[in-house]
């Protein structure tokens, strides 16, 4: 997997202050040449380095306030039938597989209590879930961040 180096992580930085800047505006604030960072964008691209658009899209912002975490057990031999079912659920937004007494933990956003309970319920349907456990959200402590692992690389070839 090919990772992001320190000049990457600067370009990166540069949009997140800015994120209409044109390939020109970021090779002067960066003092590289505008080839340089229309490249590397490129290369981060092409290497699937960059998350989609979409990512920066907040739930809240198309009427889905609630937030749960679902701790899902599944039937080891049905395990690739469940998650290729949770895929087809547009609400769940993220799954990953856990350790311990879950197999795996789903993110999911609701419009409220009775869309998640209609969720909940539809992905217990799901041949190889065999059980559930959900968890509110009640509040959003700290978001999904980045940026301090991005300046973290930016300034490792200080």
């Amino acid at each position: 997997m090919k990772t992001i180096d320190p000049l990457d992580a600067r370009i990166l930085l540069a949009l997140d202050d800015d994120p209409g800047a044109t390939i020109l505006q970021l090779a002067k604030v960066l003092e590289v040449s505008r080839n340089t960072v229309h490249a590397r964008l490129q290369r981060m691209e092409r290497a699937n380095l960059l998350l989609g658009f979409s990512q920066r899209v907040s739930p809240a912002s198309l009427g889905y306030s609630l937030v749960a975490f679902l701790s899902l057990a599944i039937s080891q031999s049905e395990g690739a039938n469940a998650m290729s079912e949770l895929q087809n659920i547009p609400e769940v937004v993220e799954v990953h597989a856990t350790t311990g007494e879950a197999d795996l933990l789903a993110k999911v956003v609701a419009r409220d209590t009775e869309h998640l309970y209609r969720i909940a319920n539809t992905i217990l349907a799901i041949e190889g879930v065999v059980r559930s456990n959900t968890a509110m959200s009640l509040s959003q402590a700290m978001p999904n961040r980045t940026r301090g692992l991005l300046e973290v690389v930016a300034h490792s070839g200080s």
